[in-house]
């Protein structure tokens, strides 16, 4: 419980620096005193999964557990909670999509961030599948879980690598991104960083626990 209650603090400020600093820079630069207004503007997941990352890990080599072992136990509870909380962004009508130009499409009242962009036009429910994919991507989790044989970490891992997927896809339908190089956003610049560390550390656990195996036999 202690390490959940200081991931959790590692998230909040992870996830508002990475909205600040690599989503929204252009404008928090010139109001600096909105950055530590958390309920404006809102937070990034992927900056808060670094963050309780980077706090997890310090955790654990402070108190000598595993933290690989303890991210495998967290990932299931992770997933499942973003694809709840894409349900409150849906109701709060924010991350939400571009539009269809066609007849069909999520079309939001007024008051919300999605019609003061796009007013009633209709627009790709981009959260809303992303929260529906998350819950595959849980229910996938659960089931590797079962396998016995999998090294220390790869579950946690196989969880950033499908949910970085995911959102990668899906952000071509997102209405509320500036795009930079490439006309990719900076959730997918940060999907392709996370895919890429993520599968080095899993081939570096797989290699080691592989060399492990060999010693013991």
């Amino acid at each position: 419980m202690d390490l959940v209650l200081f991931a959790v603090i590692g998230a909040i400020i992870g996830a508002r620096g990475w909205q600040v600093f690599f989503y929204e820079w252009d404008y928090y630069s010139l109001h600096l005193a909105e950055i530590f207004m958390i309920w404006h503007g809102g937070m990034a997941i992927q900056g808060g999964l670094v963050g309780a990352f980077i706090v997890g890990w310090i955790y654990t080599r402070k108190y000598q557990l595993d933290f690989w072992r303890m991210a495998d136990i967290a990932a299931p509870g992770i997933i499942l909670g973003q694809g709840i909380g894409r349900i409150a962004c849906f109701l709060n009508g924010d991350a939400y999509g571009s539009p269809t130009n066609q007849g069909f499409g999520l079309v939001y009242p007024s008051g919300t961030p999605a019609y003061e962009a796009y007013g009633s036009q209709p627009l790709w429910p981009a959260e809303v599948w992303e929260g529906q994919w998350d819950m595959v991507v849980f229910a996938l989790i659960i089931i590797l879980s079962r396998w016995r044989k999998l090294p220390r970490g790869i579950l946690f891992l196989t969880y950033i690598i499908l949910y970085s997927l995911g959102r990668f896809g899906l952000e071509f339908l997102r209405g509320d991104g500036a795009r930079y190089l490439f006309n990719l956003t900076s959730a997918q610049w940060s999907s392709v960083g996370m895919i890429v560390i993520a599968l080095v550390s899993a081939a570096v656990l797989t290699f080691s626990a592989a060399s492990y195996n060999r010693k013991l036999d």
